[in-house]
C-alpha cells in the first residue's frame, strides 16, 4: 500500500506543501477544484516542481484545460471524474497521449458498474469515501463494499485501486486490498507528518 498525501487542507501554504514533499509519503496528491464541479476552488500555481511522484485528482468540468495547466509537473497519474460532462474515451486518450497514466474517479453515490466499460483502458480507479471537494470529512462505510466489488475486476483487468477521504488510524483497516490511500488532514493537520504516515502503514498491515 502506498500513501498519497493530499494538499487540500494546506494548498495555500507553500511551507507545509514543501514539508509534505520532503516527508515519507509515496505521492503528493493534488486535488484540483474549479468552483463548478465542486463549490470550492483549489489550484497550485505557486509550485514549480515536486521531488515526490505526483498524483493529480481533477474535480473539474473542463478536464483538458486543467491537464494542460499541470502537465509541467510530470504527474504519474491524472484522474478525472466519471460524473463530469467530458467525453470519457476522448479524455482518456488525451491524457495518455501526454505519457501520463489515467485514472477515473467515482463519487460516493456512483456505482462501480459505471466505470467497468473503461477498465481495459485506464490505469487507476479512485473511489471517493467522502463527498468531493472538502477535507476533514467522515469515511462513508459503503465504500468498503465498493472496494470488494472493484477487486473482483482485477482478475480480468490491470489497474490500481485508490481510495480518498476520511482515512485515519481507525478507518485505514476499511481499505484492505487498496493499492493507494489518499490521506489529507490526518497527516497535514498534525505536527509530525512522518509519524502519521508510518502509523497508517503499521495499522494497515497489522
Amino acid at each position: 500500500m502506498k500513501i498519497s498525501t493530499s494538499l487540500l487542507s494546506i494548498w495555500k501554504d507553500p511551507t507545509k506543501i514543501k514539508e509534505v514533499d520532503h516527508s515519507l509519503t509515496d505521492y503528493v496528491h493534488l486535488d484540483v477544484t474549479d468552483g463548478i464541479f465542486t463549490k470550492n476552488k483549489s489550484y497550485y500555481n505557486n509550485i514549480s516542481s515536486f521531488e515526490k511522484k505526483v498524483d493529480i485528482h481533477l474535480m473539474v468540468e473542463n478536464v483538458k484545460e486543467e491537464v494542460d495547466k499541470y502537465i509541467y509537473l510530470k504527474p504519474e497519474y491524472i484522474t478525472f471524474h466519471i460524473e463530469n460532462n467530458s467525453p470519457k474515451e476522448d479524455t482518456i486518450n488525451y491524457i495518455k497521449e501526454k505519457g501520463i497514466k489515467v485514472g477515473i474517479a467515482l463519487n460516493p453515490n456512483t456505482e462501480i458498474e459505471e466505470v467497468v466499460p473503461y477498465l481495459p483502458k485506464i490505469d487507476l480507479v479512485l473511489l471517493l469515501a467522502v463527498n468531493p471537494g472538502y477535507g476533514e470529512q467522515t469515511f462513508i462505510k459503503e465504500t468498503i463494499e465498493k472496494i470488494k466489488k472493484l477487486q473482483a475486476y482485477k482478475k480480468q483487468y490491470s489497474f490500481m485501486i485508490e481510495v480518498d477521504g476520511g482515512i485515519n488510524k481507525d478507518t485505514v483497516k476499511n481499505c484492505i486490498g487498496v493499492d493507494i490511500l489518499v490521506v489529507g488532514s490526518f497527516i497535514t493537520l498534525s505536527n509530525n507528518y512522518n509519524k502519521r504516515i508510518l502509523e497508517l502503514k503499521e495499522k494497515f498491515y497489522k
